[in-house]
């Protein structure tokens, strides 16, 4: 693939301290973050949030003071949702200034995007007009859930495509110490996350913020559950058992994790959700900026091998996919 004609907008990647006009794509089904990610960038009217479909958004955002809000030099401009009212309720929520009828208008009036819906089998198609004109992404989690969509996305970033996509769940402050130290346990054995919803939407999360503690190196991936309880058993190149449980109305199971080490365990809770997400938009300006990645795309590429490797596993009885026959 030749490195697309970009226009003349974004020519000038990355943009140093510029001001940013930054898009907004969504959104999904049981997915607010258009609203939380927008409010995170501008501020929010309480009384229109209030009565958002999503009242733990409401809730997390009105714990903040007013002063945790806004990213320097950064702002939601343009909102486009594949429903028209979605948008304009996002618009009156979260104080953005335009709605757009496609969202390839926002094209030449944004200076980058975020794609914020969560169905990895929409994202080629989503991301593909933007990717085209050298808009700059910020891709919502998982990337995708397809090899041949994997493929595409290989191909584009080798072609100097500019995009990047993470889990929240990464930037949890619970958790970020374990990615620095956590000799206290001795050497890791078991890592236990767990997650309510699907396994194709959630199970990134929890692989995410077990990723950096162990680093690359996952040789294997299986599923024994079913779409509605997902029972997955990974095997880490570091001698690490994880398993991952995703059951559809655990909902007292998000943000858990345990880990258990040759010399101490612990159980973490994560409950800040606007640290988490304001860092993760935090980093993405920085890479606006500077063009720096916050996570080296290999990172994704095996974790995306791991969200598509429990799907295949469950489609084929629970057999043990090796994540080496996962070939881009």
């Amino acid at each position: 693939m030749s490195v697309p004609d970009y226009h003349s907008k974004y020519r000038d990647f990355p943009y140093h301290n510029k001001s940013l006009k930054i898009g907004m794509v969504g959104m999904t089904e049981g997915n607010g973050h258009p609203y939380s990610w927008s409010a995170i960038f501008n501020g929010y009217n309480p009384e229109e949030m209030k009565y958002n479909p999503f009242p733990s958004i409401y809730f997390y955002l009105e714990q903040q003071p007013e002063s945790t809000f806004g990213i320097p030099g950064a702002k939601v401009t343009h909102v486009f949702c594949d429903k028209k009212n979605d948008a304009e309720n996002i618009q009156r929520c979260s104080l953005v200034d335009h709605v757009v009828r496609q969202p390839e208008d926002m094209i030449g009036s944004v200076d980058a995007v975020i794609i914020a819906t969560d169905i990895g089998s929409e994202h080629v198609d989503r991301c593909k007009p933007f990717i085209e004109a050298g808009v700059p992404l910020f891709i919502d989690k998982p990337l995708v859930d397809h090899m041949n969509d994997l493929n595409t996305f290989y191909k584009w970033k080798k072609a100097e495509g500019r995009f990047i996509s993470s889990s929240s769940m990464r930037y949890s402050k619970e958790i970020e110490p374990y990615y620095q130290s956590a000799y206290e346990l001795g050497n890791l054995r078991y890592i236990g996350a767990y997650s309510p919803q699907k396994w194709e939407t959630y199970g990134i999360h929890c692989l995410e913020a077990i990723y950096p503690i162990l680093g690359p190196g996952f040789l294997s991936i299986q599923n024994t559950g079913t779409k509605e309880r997902n029972f997955i058993h990974l095997i880490h190149q570091s001698g690490c058992d994880v398993n991952i449980v995703v059951s559809n109305d655990m909902y007292s199971a998000f943000g858990n994790i345990v880990l258990m080490g040759t010399s101490s365990a612990v159980t973490i809770h994560m409950k800040d959700h606007f640290y988490a997400f304001k860092k993760q938009l935090q980093l993405f300006v920085h890479y606006l900026r500077t063009g720096v990645e916050p996570i080296p795309f290999n990172e994704t590429i095996e974790l995306m091998k791991l969200v598509i490797g429990g799907i295949q596993s469950r489609d084929e009885g629970g057999r043990r996919i090796m994540l080496d026959e996962m070939n881009i």
